[in-house]
């Protein structure tokens, strides 16, 4: 739980003294944490909270209502600290009315001028004498319009002096909110004013009773001399005398004095002038502080000085004024060209964009100059994209060469975005929510107005927003996927056919900088309709690294065969089978992020047209592995003599340490490292890529597998014929001439020794396959020695059932060399081999006597014997395969 905040505390406030509605600073400490943690605002005991202005935490700016007190303290409240305390106070002035002899910074236009010689008033005004709160209560205005009052009230006047007044319209217009107490307290002031009126007039008289009297004297003695005389009415009364010697004693003064009052009446015309000039020093300096505070930049103080003049003099008749004000305006005039002129220039931060509004706002410019600055930002942004990629093509912009240009291009858009269009967009929420205007604007209405005219630009402001986004995708379409642009817009965004080609991991990076735009301009929370044309893109961006990717790998694996070593490991195999599934693995990590959907994207792999391409692709990637293997059988190389002897080339002491060191395998060996991966291909590498490609969400894998393992397989088959090809002709063929060699005849030959020569020949030469395959790979010997074992055996199979007949010794030379074969490779037999040796054996006549029969084992023992170390390599168990 937090701490609970301290009181608000009030400590200074500027100015301290002053008549209501001046402007004033509060400073103080705990003064909230924000506008909406003000709650209360009290000056002298008057609300001004609907003033307040929270500009921090020590410091808030109102104005000054009228209040009750002529001082008081000044009572902060917030939510998070409640009421505060003040160690300062503030003395409200109270406005007293301008005499007809005090001087006034105000033109009064209704006060004529009073003559201080001959002591008369030519005229005052009688609205200057009236009383202005003749209730003496407080003045509440009520919201009621001045046309509906007079629609109420018709003929009717709320002007207490005028003779159509209405007491009901003067109480709705001033006193609607007044509650009942100080209407009655009102009531009572009205009847005390007229109880006054009335004893102050009999006071006076009473005061100058006597006065009274001595004239009424006076004028009775004056009366009852003239009724003596008798003479009123006739020339050369006392009447008339004294008329003419007054008459004389005037003409006289007016001679003394006539050069003096004349100088007077001069000085007092001068010094009237000089009285006007010095209380309209305002307005005649005005233009010329106008043009000083434009040159400073101090916009504000022009805009109120401005205000000043115009509620002072803007409806004047007095030509000296209007003259002055004419210049006023002119100058007022080129400002609000100057602002506007600073507004609509670029590049600008979005805070001088609002302070020109404002400027422009409170100056009452034409047209709507919050608008206008969106428009011109707007052009200005599409601007910047265009020519970020106009530097690019036309090479002006230096780049780093380990990074391809479409890449720095798509960093560089998404920058210039980034870093506008926000600011674009919280402008265009200013103008909406009318936060771009002060106090001034407010009042006048143009806040109101501001969100008018929003509402009917909506579809304006959408339709650019429409046009950057869409600017954006045709920019990166352009330099990325141009066969997905129209023909016509080519020119104004493609143009990038000569750059580089990229690679999976660079688009990956591109798709990775449109995401992080796409995410930045919905952090904006701008509406995601109008960033879909961003999603259809980076759609299609996965898509086409996809593709890339398993395009790339294709070639990748291509190039493989060239890094086939030929040094197989204790299983048989190369190296090159596991660098073909990390190959096919690094390529499916990369495609991780390509391939991970974000929120408001959708599966790529989900699709049906993706899914076919990408199996179909995934497939050929597999195809291509095998068909580099099938390359790699049948390559030449000039460096392998096709004539050297395998006996020999085996029997070499350098034979391993040469597999290790710069060996160069023969063709047949070749096969035989082939046919050893084609089956770990089969039994390992294919189902662990098949797991990857599960686990990346891929699917077909079933497909995949089924049909990469049918190549492999076909390929092993291709492979095993050939080598078997190789192997095997030539030791059945050579058994053919090994037995009639020396004019050998089956009718006429003597009796047994022992094996002959050419069966032991063939069992070395298969005893020599052995040991090639088994130094290759000790799982592919009973495969390579049964099928060469059934040759042999076809072959001898073939050859006994072409005698025509056989003799004695004949016949049991023929089953000796049989049976001694057979048994030497009993453990490769297959059912075809054993029924090849019984077809020979068939071929034979039957033994006549136990005796022979006694006699061919002791033979054939003798045999064993004799070649027990060559024969022990057919009992596999027996030998361990050799270290590598």
């Amino acid at each position: 739980m937090s701490r609970a905040r301290q009181p608000p505390l009030v400590t200074g406030i500027s100015p301290k003294e002053g008549t209501a509605w001046t402007k004033v600073t509060i400073r103080g400490e705990n003064l909230g944490t924000g506008p909406a943690d003000l709650i209360g605002l009290s000056i002298c005991g008057h609300n001004c909270l609907l003033t307040a202005e929270w500009m921090s935490a020590s410091k808030i700016v109102c104005r000054v209502g009228p209040a009750k007190d002529d001082k008081g303290e000044i009572i902060v409240t917030t939510k998070s600290g409640g009421l505060g305390t003040s160690t300062v106070s503030f003395k409200l002035v109270r406005q007293e009315r301008i005499g007809i002899l005090e001087q006034s910074a105000v033109w009064v236009d209704e006060m004529n001028y009073y003559d201080m010689r001959t002591d008369r008033n030519k005229g005052i005004s009688p609205l200057s004498l009236r009383p202005s709160n003749p209730l003496g209560i407080d003045i509440d205005k009520g919201k009621i319009p001045q046309s509906d009052m007079e629609l109420t009230f018709p003929g009717m006047s709320g002007d207490f002096t005028s003779e159509n007044f209405s007491a009901t319209w003067y109480l709705m217009e001033n006193h609607s909110g007044s509650s009942f107490e100080h209407l009655k307290s009102a009531a009572s002031n009205l009847k005390k004013q007229a109880t006054k009126k009335n004893e102050g007039s009999l006071a006076y008289v009473k005061g100058g009773l006597s006065t009274f009297f001595e004239a009424q004297d006076a004028l009775a003695a004056i009366h009852q001399r003239l009724e003596s005389d008798g003479t009123e009415r006739v020339e050369g009364s006392m009447t008339q005398r004294l008329e003419n010697i007054l008459n004389r004693a005037s003409d006289t003064a007016d001679t003394l004095f006539q050069e003096v009052l004349g100088r007077k009446d001069k000085a007092d015309s001068t010094r009237n002038a000089l009285n006007v000039l010095q209380r309209f020093k305002f307005l005649f300096n005005l233009p010329l502080n106008i043009e000083r505070n434009i040159q400073k930049g101090d916009y504000d103080v022009v805009i109120n000085d401005y205000e000043k003049a115009k509620s002072l003099f803007g409806n004047t008749e007095v030509p000296v004024f209007k003259k002055v004000y004419a210049e006023v305006e002119t100058r007022i005039c080129s400002l609000r060209s100057l602002l506007l002129e600073k507004l609509l220039q670029t590049p600008s931060t979005l805070h001088d964009q609002k302070r020109y509004i404002r400027y422009l706002s409170d100056l009452h410019a034409p047209g709507d100059p919050a608008w206008q600055c969106i428009y011109a930002q707007h052009k200005w942004i599409l601007q910047l994209m265009q020519n970020c990629r106009d530097e690019f093509i036309s090479g002006q912009r230096a780049w780093r060469s380990e990074t391809p240009q479409q890449v720095q291009f798509v960093e560089k858009l998404s920058d210039v975005v980034i870093g506008q269009l926000p600011n674009f967009w919280k402008l265009w929420i200013s103008y909406v929510n009318g936060s771009l205007f002060s106090e001034t604007g407010e009042k006048s209405g143009q806040v109101e107005k501001s969100k008018k005219n929003a509402r009917q630009r909506q579809n304006d402001f959408k339709k650019m927003i429409e046009e950057v986004t869409n600017r954006l995708v045709k920019l990166i379409r352009g330099a990325l996927l141009p066969t997905t642009l129209p023909q016509g817009e080519l020119n104004l965004y493609g143009g990038w056919e000569n750059k580089t080609e990229l690679t999976g991991a660079w688009l990956t990076q591109i798709i990775h900088t449109v995401r992080s735009c796409h995410d930045a301009l919905s952090a904006m929370e701008i509406p995601n309709d109008l960033l879909q044309v961003i999603q259809d893109l980076l759609l299609e961006l996965r898509v086409h690294c996809l593709m890339v990717s398993l395009l790339h790998t294709t070639e990748d694996v291509k190039r493989l065969a060239e890094k086939e070593d030929w040094v197989v490991d204790n299983e048989g195999i190369t190296s090159l089978p596991s660098q073909f599934e990390q190959c096919t693995v690094l390529m499916l990590q990369s495609l991780r992020e390509p391939l991970e959907v974000k929120p408001g994207e959708i599966n790529v792999l989900q699709l049906d047209q993706v899914q076919d391409q990408v199996t179909e692709l995934s497939v050929s990637i597999m195809k291509v592995f095998i068909n580099c293997l099938d390359q790699l059988s049948t390559k030449t190389d000039g460096d392998i003599d096709a004539a050297h002897n395998i006996a020999v080339d085996l029997s070499s002491p350098d034979r391993f340490t040469a597999s290790q060191d710069g060996f160069c395998p023969t063709s047949e060996q070749r096969l035989l490292i082939i046919l050893s991966n084609c089956q770990y291909l089969e039994r390992r590498t294919f189902l662990n890529l098949a797991d990857h490609f599960e686990k990346h969400g891929f699917t077909g894998t079933e497909k995949i597998t089924r049909v990469s393992v049918d190549a492999v397989r076909e390929l092993d088959r291709k492979l095993f014929e050939a080598y078997i090809e190789r192997r095997a002709d030539p030791i059945a063929g050579s058994l053919e001439p090994g037995i009639y060699a020396g004019y050998f005849d089956w009718r006429d030959c003597g009796t047994p020794t022992g094996v002959r020569n050419y069966l032991k020949e063939a069992l070395v030469n298969i005893i020599t396959v052995h040991a090639e395959v088994f130094t290759v790979s000790k799982d592919l010997v009973p495969r390579v020695i049964s099928k060469i074992v059934e040759s042999v055996a076809e072959e001898m199979s073939r050859l006994m059932q072409c005698v025509s007949s056989f003799s004695r010794n004949g016949a049991l030379q023929a089953r000796l060399e049989i049976c001694t074969l057979r048994d030497a490779i009993v453990g490769y037999l297959n059912s075809e081999s054993n029924q090849n040796f019984n077809l020979a054996l068939e071929a034979l006549p039957p033994l006549h006597s136990g005796a022979d029969e006694k006699f061919l084992k002791q033979l054939m023992g003798k045999f064993t014997s004799s070649m027990q170390l060559q024969l022990t390599c057919f009992h596999p168990s027996s030998v361990q395969p050799v270290k590598r």
